[in-house]
């Protein structure tokens, strides 16, 4: 019967494989969630059957917990907006280190209760893990929260709104490195004595903290780094929780999040012309302070656009947060699908790797609009059209298009951008003339050839569609 076990967690380990291998393009991804989801099934009910055959199985507390974690995740799915994804995916990154950590502290907690402590070897290599399952998840637990507060902007308190602060001087990084020594040594310390308590929640302590001072100092455009980086962190923590218990699905499945958050989070530094430790350590997010405005613009209306879209060969639309907030996607969709009718006229999109609030946001938007994914052009390639371009279209992103990041100053210095300024004319649809998620005033927006439709996204892009189907 131990066979059937073992042909489980392969089977379920070939389906996150294959699962994710389907994610690498837009197109085949939803059938890659649906592969993760069946090997995770697998894997959930091998872990039962394992635990019928040991005489384990507790079945009141494993149908409880399917049951809550279903529903939960049920609600969550139906009822979360797009514009709050990021925020819930920071939040399942930190639900993630956290249920790993916790079947680490399970496993110590046997010896703690009088439990058959292992020698040797196998007692160095479980407490190491343990230890580092522990620094990972709970770091990973409470760093994830406080990316969540700080992508939604902060938390309502009895009805107060408290901004999410960004604070980091340059006393902190060694604080860093000082409580990551630490939880060396407790670790160190816990191989000689496992059952010693001090020494446990000791490490679970530092490594909360740990996973606060890490996300603190983190703001502004470099969020998304955060994020993927989260996101692998979860996976290395259950990683090193399947070591723990032997069980290789979960030593697979880690690994594959791990070394695939990895991945992404380089992208994403590549993307915002950073080092991974220059966003960890150097604050290139910014204080947190927002510039004050002391300019002004005079804003057009859809009529205006519309009759100057009007014979216009090439538009490129740039997509934001902006489009996000609003979940203007499919008017956006409808726009493109008039001018290319009406008017003969090329349209493509831009997307930059770090618009939004996650990698993938505008991607995900579009897709959902069933926007040809070949209109969805990455940053490198679409740059060098811009000159060409009759009309950019830019609809509320407003650090990807920042032209302050080419002055090497302040918190978007060096980051690569879309050169939307690079157009003939520029179309910029955005509430207000507000500073964006980086806190650094747009000059594109204050250009002679830019023309500010002031307001919601959705609305400007339906009174633009309006106009234009009256010419």
């Amino acid at each position: 019967m131990e066979d059937w076990v073992a042909i489980g967690y392969l089977l379920s380990a070939a389906l996150f494989i294959f699962g994710l291998k389907k994610l690498g393009h837009p197109r085949t991804a939803p059938f890659g969630n649906q592969l993760g989801a069946l090997g995770m099934l697998v894997a959930v009910l091998t872990t039962i059957f394992s635990m019928q055959l040991a005489g384990d199985a507790q079945w009141v507390l494993i149908g409880a917990g399917i049951a809550l974690g279903s529903l939960i995740g049920y609600i969550m799915a139906v009822r979360v907006q797009m514009t709050g994804m990021p925020e819930l995916v920071a939040l399942f990154n930190g639900f993630g280190g956290a249920a790993s950590a916790l079947v680490a502290l399970s496993e110590i907690q046997k010896y703690i209760d009088g439990g058959t402590v292992p020698e040797g070897l196998e007692l160095t290599v479980t407490m190491v893990a343990a230890g580092l399952s522990a620094l990972v998840g709970w770091m990973t637990l409470t760093g994830s929260l406080l990316a969540m507060y700080k992508l939604k902007g902060g938390v309502s308190v009895f009805g107060k709104w408290i901004k999410t602060p960004t604070w980091g001087p340059s006393w902190l990084n060694p604080v860093k490195v000082m409580l990551v020594i630490a939880v060396a040594v407790l670790i160190y310390l816990s191989i000689d004595d496992p059952t010693n308590t001090t020494y446990l929640w000791s490490i679970i302590g530092i490594s909360c903290l740990l996973g606060i001072v890490l996300v603190l100092p983190i703001g502004g455009a470099d969020m998304p780094v955060v994020v993927s980086l989260l996101n692998s962190l979860s996976g290395i923590a259950a990683a090193f929780t399947g070591f723990i218990i032997g069980n290789s699905a979960l030593i697979i499945a880690g690994s594959l999040v791990g070394a695939s958050g990895l991945i992404l989070t380089f992208i994403m530094c590549k993307a915002m012309n950073r080092t991974l430790p220059d966003v960890l350590f150097k604050s290139f997010g910014g204080s947190g302070e927002k510039e004050s405005l002391t300019r002004t613009k005079v804003g057009s209306d859809a009529d205006e656009v519309a009759m100057m879209i009007d014979g216009a060969q090439k538009v490129i639309i740039v997509p934001g947060y902006g489009m996000a907030v609003s979940q203007c996607q499919h008017q956006v969709k409808e726009f493109a699908d008039l001018i290319s009718e009406k008017f003969d006229t090329e349209v493509k999109y831009a997307i930059h790797p770090v618009a939004g609030r996650m990698p993938g946001h505008m991607n995900v938007l579009l897709a959902e609009a069933n926007v040809p994914y070949e209109q969805l052009i990455e940053m490198d390639e679409i740059n060098s059209e811009f000159p060409e371009c009759d009309v950019a279209i830019v609809i509320g992103a407003n650090d990807t298009t920042n032209p302050a990041a080419r002055s090497g100053e302040g918190p978007l210095a060096g980051m690569p951008i879309i050169d939307a300024d690079a157009a003939r004319t520029v179309v910029i649809i955005k509430r207000s003339l507000s500073v964006g998620y980086a806190g650094v005033d747009n000059d594109l927006f204050y250009m002679d050839k830019t023309m500010m439709l002031f307001g919601d996204g959705k609305a400007m892009m339906t009174g633009l569609n309006n106009a234009i189907k009256e010419i």
